[in-house]
């Protein structure tokens, strides 16, 4: 019986799809989710130009469809599986062995981008079950990314060969110029992973010690990691988000920054947020910036966590004056009862500091950061520009740059991301 064979048994949704048995020593497989995506081929270009890793690998294209979707999608995803086909034979001698099937639409009415990842993730846990590697390396791309040419060297020197380290996210760029999308196009996108980059930042300036993106395209996990986190949901968006939270409790969960995946910045009505959303949001409006989170609701959080280590030493006695002090937005959407319960639930359930910090965390969590922003910015503070916000968080940093070019502003935040 291998490392997975319950969870596949209990939690697969489908029975095996690749009847083609796995080399033994494959160590990396790579999931696609695909929908209406005939140019596909631009993805495999790319990864076929990556340096050979020191095991073998594989890519699993799961090109699905929801049951509304229309005659066009679903002639273009017969397409994609024809020139998925025509690119195999043409490339006979790639390193990776690649594998394409289109889902049964009819079988399960909610195909989304999760059921799609889902269903990909779960047969490579399959395939790896087989060869008896728990170890092995399961990452995600979406069909309109490419790669830098080290993607697979770097997720095995930095994951594979790395026993501590479970899953990550991968360091990306959006293309900001070209001839492939209006500069509109090019513009909404900057603002967007302006965005990212600065809500990253301001996580880390609050002192939240789990600091990670949430891009579906750019995640590895290893196969016994993923079985211990349930497996992949089947949200239709979001998918990437709840399932980090579950992998980053764990443990040996980091940002991998050595190597670079290249989302596609073009809009997309696929999904009701993120990145494709976003970018048709914006160009619908025809919106001249972007606004985003106040950096005072950050500092309200750096405030509150800063107070960890006080929360663990307190007093039951002492908890209600230390509760008044809390920054408006916070005692908004923390009830004092509720609090207090809280901090004395978690204190009496660790048996010292540092035991308190990862409940408090735990509880505190990814999650209920989201719910805090979310409520504070419609009852306590006014969003604000991205190139606002972000500017101003580097003011708050002690960093030394000026300037109000989102541009200038993004390059700025990459540079403090990759050399973190």
């Amino acid at each position: 019986m291998g490392f997975a064979s319950t969870y596949l048994k209990e939690r697969a949704l489908f029975p095996e799809i690749i009847k083609e048995a796995p080399d033994k020593q494959t160590g990396i497989i790579i999931v696609v989710p695909a929908y209406n995506e005939p140019g596909i081929c631009k993805l495999l270009d790319s990864l076929a130009l990556c340096s050979e890793p020191e095991c073998n690998a594989e890519v699993i294209i799961v090109v699905n469809a929801p049951l509304d979707a229309v005659e066009e999608s679903i002639e273009n995803n017969k397409t994609t599986i024809k020139n998925i086909e025509s690119w195999k034979k043409e490339n006979s001698n790639c390193f990776f062995r690649l594998f394409a099937f289109i889902a049964d639409q009819q079988a399960i009415s909610d195909w989304g981008v999760g059921l799609a990842r889902k269903t990909g993730m779960d047969e490579a846990v399959r395939r790896f079950n087989c060869l008896d590697n728990p170890g092995g390396i399961i990452l995600n791309l979406d069909a309109d990314c490419q790669v830098e040419k080290n993607y697979f060297v770097s997720v095995c020197d930095e994951l594979l060969n790395k026993k501590d380290r479970t899953a990550c996210s991968i360091y990306f760029e959006h293309p900001l110029a070209g001839n492939d999308f209006p500069e509109n196009i090019y513009n909404y996108i900057t603002l967007y992973e302006l965005h990212l980059r600065y809500y990253f930042q301001g996580l880390a300036y609050s002192g939240f010690p789990y600091v990670f993106h949430t891009v579906g395209s750019a995640i590895a996990v290893k196969a016994l990691q993923y079985v211990k986190a349930g497996g992949m949901n089947r949200r239709q968006a979001g998918e990437d988000f709840y399932f980090i939270q579950k992998l980053v409790p764990a443990g040996g969960y980091f940002n991998l920054n050595s190597t670079t995946v290249y989302p596609s910045p073009r809009t997309s009505s696929r999904v009701p947020f993120g990145t494709g959303a976003s970018i048709g949001k914006l160009t619908e409006e025809n919106s001249p910036t972007l606004f985003t989170y106040n950096m005072l609701a950050f500092k309200e959080l750096r405030y509150f966590f800063g107070m960890t280590e006080k929360f663990y030493h307190f007093t039951p006695e002492e908890l209600p004056e230390c509760y008044k002090s809390f920054p408006t937005g916070l005692k908004y959407f923390i009830d004092e009862i509720e609090w207090i319960g809280k901090m004395m639930e978690i204190k009496n359930n660790t048996s010292g500091l540092a035991s308190f910090r990862k409940r408090f965390f735990g509880w505190f969590n990814m999650f209920r950061i989201v719910k805090y922003l979310n409520l504070v910015h419609i009852e306590i503070f006014e969003k604000k520009p991205v190139d606002v916000s972000a500017s101003e968080l580097l003011e708050n940093t002690g960093i030394d740059f000026i300037s109000k070019e989102p541009l200038n502003l993004l390059l700025y935040y990459r540079e403090l991301e990759k050399t973190s």
